[in-house]
């Protein structure tokens, strides 16, 4: 057993990815549905909905967003760069949201979050009330 990362949160993807563009992707369908057939620790979650049609009902897949996927005993060792292979993958969409990341000692807290279309690692300030010129 080793030091773990927990890592929560989500980055929404607008425009939601089209159906061509996860195909052509390493997050293509693998089988019964899985997505994420690539050597990153995020899963793309991709929705369906069905849309009536003269030929009969079509089921449309977009990919919406990034999310964690559940790891046991994490490390989290590169996952700002993971995240922005993420980014790289799909030049034209925006990425908006956080990954909120808490390590197994209780200082060791930070997230990751998207700036310029560059995933950033952003670590809190603590700042005792009594130093920053208010009480």
């Amino acid at each position: 057993m080793g030091y773990t990362t927990h890592v929560q949160g989500e980055f929404t993807i607008g425009p939601p990815l089209t159906w061509n563009e996860i195909q052509a992707s390493p997050f293509e369908p693998v089988g019964r549905g899985r997505y994420g057939a690539v050597d990153i620790d995020l899963d793309l979650r991709v929705e369906e909905s069905s849309v009536d049609t003269d030929e009969g009902t079509l089921v449309r897949r977009t990919g919406t967003a990034f999310v964690m996927r559940h790891i046991d005993e994490y490390r989290a060792r590169d996952l700002v760069e993971q995240v922005q292979r993420c980014i790289d993958l799909f030049p034209g969409h925006t990425f908006t949201g956080r990954l909120d990341c808490e390590g197994d000692e209780n200082t060791d807290l930070w997230r990751v979050v998207v700036r310029d279309g560059r995933a950033v690692r952003i670590e809190p300030r603590i700042i005792w009330p009594d130093e920053d010129g208010t009480q």
